[in-house]
């Protein structure tokens, strides 16, 4: 039996190795958006999915480009022929997508570039090998400690990621244990990250994180102020601008929803989710009135985002039936549209009260739980992660005491 797990391991930096590991990061995202842009366009007018065919064409450009080792090079590289072999699959089933960008501090190492210990990390950067030490939690049995101390987990690869002022390395681990039998639960057992998209909160989590619209719509008013005094002008010079401004306005969202959706899969490896799971956009703007043209299309490209950038981390993305996620009651199960009432949710049955979007993000979990107990895989055990411990197909909380890792 093979277990594969994620073990996000906070690392302590020896003073002078944080520009090294800042410049390597930089580096590497230039990799790898430049491999995106000569991708997605590709050869011909066709996009690029061979890994060999875009290390023949990028690899000694790069090299000189950059600093960083051969091997580096090539993850840049193969990173983004990934992405856009996701986005290509997109394509093909009719939907609308866009050159993948890297705007995450975020590097991939193997066992070529990274040297995998115990207690600390050999890194190769720049500047040459650095070495830093794990921060792990105190008790043997706490994630990622578990996984770290048992010699029986395998270090894989890895995910080098700066994000509030600390560094973490995302480990892939991977255990074999050719002699037992797993039980059903043990093989199949799944824990989801249900998310809610909204107006006011671009995207809630059943965990309990927010990312709000604020900034979002801030900008699109701004933009759409800007574009609506334009097009009174009516000159071709307006005309050239607003082009411009679209643009720009595009870019910015797009920086804006990588952010979001490199936030929303670390929210996933950190709580050991296997699945992330959104509502089906496909009649998004019928489930959500008050959303304009450009709410949608926010949402649309965040799942496209997550969708891809997912894959590294071994993490699937799902869509589920939304219908009356919005008015159940996460706790009892009370179906009823005078539950909610703005962003406030209070069950009309149980006396349940909440942030409408929490409650929302939690539904949605919830409603892939009961779409895989009536799947043919014999009811396989589900869990909605949230902020304290899991919730159960039946509406149960299990306190985070109880919560197996």
């Amino acid at each position: 039996m093979e277990y594969r797990r994620t073990a996000v391991i906070k690392l302590d930096t020896p003073e002078g190795v944080d520009d090294s590991l800042r410049e390597t990061v930089k580096q590497f995202k230039h990799c790898a958006n430049t491999a995106s842009e000569w991708c997605w366009h590709g050869d011909d007018g066709y996009h690029v999915t061979s890994k060999a065919k875009a290390e023949r064409a990028l690899y000694d450009r790069l090299r000189d480009e950059t600093d960083l080792t051969a091997n580096l090079v090539q993850k840049g590289i193969r990173r983004a022929v990934e992405a856009v072999k996701s986005g290509v699959s997109r394509l093909e089933r009719g939907e609308n997508t866009s050159q993948p960008y890297f705007s995450a501090d975020s590097a991939v190492y193997d066992k070529r570039s990274a040297t995998f210990h115990r207690d600390h990390v050999s890194l190769s950067t720049i500047n040459g090998r650095v070495e830093c030490d794990y921060i792990l939690p105190d008790d043997s049995e706490t994630p990622p400690t578990k996984y770290v101390s048992d010699e029986d987990f395998e270090f894989r690869m890895a995910h080098l990621q700066y994000r509030d002022g600390d560094w973490y390395l995302h480990a892939s681990m991977r255990k074999v244990e050719a002699n037992e039998e797993p039980s059903e639960s043990e093989s199949k057992h799944r824990t989801v990250l249900g998310v809610d998209l909204g107006v006011n909160n671009l995207a809630v989590t059943s965990t309990g994180r927010f990312w709000s619209a604020d900034e979002f719509n801030h900008w699109r008013r701004e933009y759409e102020k800007r574009r609506g005094s334009l097009q009174q002008c009516g000159s071709r010079h307006a005309h050239e601008t607003i082009e411009s401004v679209g643009q720009k306005e595009y870019g910015r969202f797009e920086i804006h929803l990588h952010t979001v959706a490199n936030e929303l899969i670390e929210e996933a490896v950190e709580n050991d989710c296997s699945h992330i799971v959104f509502e089906d956009l496909t009649h998004i703007r019928e489930n959500i009135p008050e959303a304009t043209w450009q709410h949608v299309w926010a949402f649309r490209r965040l799942y496209e985002y997550v969708e891809y950038k997912a894959k590294e981390h071994g993490v699937e993305v799902v869509q589920v039936d939304p219908r009356n996620t919005s008015k159940r009651c996460s706790t009892c199960g009370f179906t009823h549209g005078t539950n909610r009432s703005g962003e406030s949710f209070e069950c009309q049955q149980c006396g349940y009260e909440n942030h409408a979007d929490y409650n929302a993000s939690k539904n949605i979990g919830l409603q892939y739980l009961r779409r895989q107990q009536n799947a043919d895989d014999g009811g396989a055990p589900v869990d909605v992660r949230l902020n304290r411990g899991t919730l159960n197909v039946s509406g149960e909380h299990v306190p985070p005491a109880s919560v197996e890792a």
